[in-house]
């Protein structure tokens, strides 16, 4: 069955001389998108004192980390408040001309209707990114201007930084790579023509969100990975004076304080994560016995009321197993008053005693509902026809369940099991910290509280980042690892 032509993307079939432009400028436009989340590239950060971590999208939506470093500055009235706001105000600017120019590019993936009317985004984009870098120079000038009035400058350390450079350089090539591809784009003459876009592209674009959070949250802090090669001190800067090298990871296995505290943690995160393993199968279980009830009300409550405790903060947890494990908590004065059992006062809470199999506990109370969910959603894609020929062959409920309903979630599982496997060092660290104390400490500490203890509790940032290094390696490690013996044993893999 043809397509028609009306209906094709024409993007696809443009001449080289039309095609080149379009790609700069949805390359441009990418590459602009994420320079807004990296802090080397940030144009406002105008001033040494403002944090060498903050981005472009920090610098505008964050007063007190722009500012944290700058109290005395800001008390002595070395600079102005108002040039902050300033300041702030331009890299919203900046912004606004990157979502617009971010916006277009999308567009530009469509027929020749909505590519040539998306290119009319960046048109008034690029201007506006020009605009916002403007009034960033403004708060430069300003800031530089007090500072001199009062005989600071040097204390308030100015600088135009090179991140200013590369968005004027986006803003200019945005704004040309733009004019050039909506002039070789010829007008739609056809009236009837609809904007469109290829499913292809609007699958895409459907993911695009998800890709750029992924980028944000799990790949550009990949560059505080920085930190393992500097003797850094919170507050510092990082510069070739405080360059080390491979100090910091020969320190981790030279160090017997640090090997044998690390021998700890890792018996503990290895045992709690074993154990998480070893249970992950009631989650599968739960699903599998909710569906076999038939009343849909009753399903839905108990669904509903097992996923709540997901969404409960591991300190609202810790504020119940107080109300119920602590000296004058539930059970202690059950045993007290309603026993007549003398010295009840026991703190639960407070003892080492099984401490990894109450972390289990807690947390499969927590997660076994919310965990289902994925299965449950996967008992409903089998088909049906499955199970009413399997009774007709006589099969009654836990045969079908054996034969029809488990291997059908077996893939499931076994994807989810890799992905344990792979983080099998990664335990949180939310729950151990709430729960943590002085008589369970070695019990309780795993590798992912460590890092947090040494790194904010003891500042030991460079330490702390070699660890954690050494922790997502293992994890890549194991993932492959995992992956290859699925490949082998089962033929399929997840990678």
């Amino acid at each position: 069955m043809s397509v028609p032509a009306n209906r094709k993307n024409q993007a696809e079939t443009l001449p080289l001389g039309q095609r080149v432009p379009l790609w700069i400028f949805r390359l441009a436009a990418l590459v602009a998108g994420m320079a807004v989340f990296f802090p080397p590239v940030n144009p406002g950060r105008i001033s040494e004192k403002i944090n060498e971590s903050a981005s472009l999208f920090t610098t505008g939506v964050s007063y007190d980390t722009i500012t944290n470093s700058m109290g005395r500055i800001l008390r002595s009235q070395w600079i102005r408040s108002e040039d902050i706001t300033l300041l702030m105000i331009a890299s919203i600017v900046v912004m606004l001309g990157v979502i617009l120019c971010a916006v277009g590019g999308c567009m530009s993936l469509g027929n020749r209707k909505m590519r040539r009317r998306g290119l009319i985004f960046p048109l008034f984009g690029a201007p506006l990114m020009g605009a916002g870098l403007f009034l960033i120079f403004k708060a430069y000038e300003s800031m530089t201007a007090h500072g001199e009035e009062v005989g600071k400058l040097d204390k308030i350390g100015m600088l135009l930084p090179g991140g200013f450079t590369v968005f004027i350089v986006f803003a200019g090539l945005l704004f040309l790579s733009a004019v050039f591809a909506f002039f070789t784009t010829g007008k739609e003459t056809d009236p009837s023509v609809k904007m469109e876009m290829d499913e292809k592209y609007r699958l895409f674009l459907m993911m695009l969100p998800v890709i750029l959070l992924t980028f944000i949250f799990a790949y550009l802090p990949i560059w505080g990975w920085r930190f393992a090669f500097f003797d850094y001190t919170p507050g510092g800067n990082i510069g070739p004076e405080n360059y080390v090298g491979f100090k910091w990871f020969s320190f981790l296995f030279a160090d017997p304080a640090t090997t044998k505290d690390l021998v700890r943690v890792l018996r503990n995160t290895l045992i709690m994560s074993g154990l998480g393993i070893l249970t992950s199968w009631l989650p599968i279980a739960f699903a599998v016995l909710l569906a076999e009830v038939r009343s849909t009300k009753f399903q839905r409550f108990v669904q509903t009321f097992t996923t709540i405790p997901n969404f409960i903060s591991w300190v609202l947890v810790y504020a119940i197993a107080i109300c119920i494990f602590s000296t004058d908590g539930f059970i202690n004065s059950f045993l007290t008053n309603v026993m007549h059992v003398a010295g009840a006062n026991t703190n639960y809470l407070q003892i080492a005693d099984h401490t990894w199999l109450k972390m289990l506990l807690w947390g499969t109370w927590k997660g076994v509902g919310w965990s289902a969910i994925i299965y449950i959603a996967g008992i409903a894609g089998i088909d049906q026809q499955l199970y009413e020929a399997a009774r007709v062959d006589g099969a009654n409920r836990f045969h079908c369940i054996w034969h029809i309903t488990i291997p059908g979630l077996v893939p499931t599982y076994m994807v989810m099991l890799l992905m344990s496997i792979a983080g099998i060092l990664s335990n949180g660290m939310e729950q151990y910290l709430v729960f943590s104390n002085a008589m369970n400490k070695d019990v309780i500490e795993v590798l992912d509280l460590y890092v947090y203890n040494i790194g904010i509790g003891q500042n030991r940032i460079s330490l702390s980042t070699v660890v954690g290094i050494s922790k997502s390696l293992i994890g890549i490690t194991l993932l492959f690892a995992a992956n290859g013996i699925s490949k082998v044993i089962r033929g399929e893999s997840i990678i």
